[in-house]
């Protein structure tokens, strides 16, 4: 086996491993039958406010409008066991506690762009939290109907296939 078809392997089989609870979560399904981090409703409230500094609304709704939270609760309770569940809300935690440190309030009640700072911030500091939950916000919010029907174009029944059809200029991407 030469290098490059290692990397090929070892790729493929860190994609798999990473995404894995996403597709379960996609698919409804549940991995997850143990214990699991009891959420708190401020918790929940924070996720929303984070999600929407990750995809925030602008000619469309954003991931708070989409309910991408409640997506990340429940593929996070039923896809990922307890030691990564408290990995999570831990960050979650400190991301809560950093923007008291810095802006001595709590992130939920900053300003949008104190918010994005902390964000920001959070892309340094803890950089396995802030990959998880980006991961979690786009693919919930790009499953949720919001997503799917109005940031995307969405065609029910596709029509005939054409490969090489050019894509007029400001067409938004299609969803699948």
């Amino acid at each position: 086996m030469n290098r490059r078809e290692a990397i090929e392997k070892i790729t493929l089989m860190m994609g798999g491993m990473i995404s894995a609870p996403l597709m379960a979560g996609i698919m409804g399904e549940k991995l997850n039958f143990g214990p699991s981090v009891t959420v708190s409703a401020e918790q929940e409230a924070l996720l929303a406010e984070v999600a929407d500094v990750i995809i925030p609304t602008t000619t469309t709704p954003g991931a708070k409008a989409a309910g991408a939270e409640k997506f990340i609760v429940r593929v996070m309770r039923d896809c990922y066991p307890m030691e990564d569940q408290q990995k999570f809300y831990g960050g979650l935690e400190k991301l809560n506690n950093d923007s008291k440190e810095v802006y001595q309030k709590g992130f939920a009640a900053l300003d949008a762009a104190q918010k994005k700072d902390m964000v920001t911030r959070s892309t340094k500091s803890d950089k396995p939290f802030f990959v998880q939950m980006k991961g979690l916000t786009v693919t919930g919010y790009f499953t949720s109907e919001i997503g799917a029907t109005q940031a995307l174009d969405y065609l029910p029944i596709p029509g005939r296939f054409d490969g090489s059809w050019p894509m007029p200029k400001g067409q938004k991407s299609w969803a699948l």
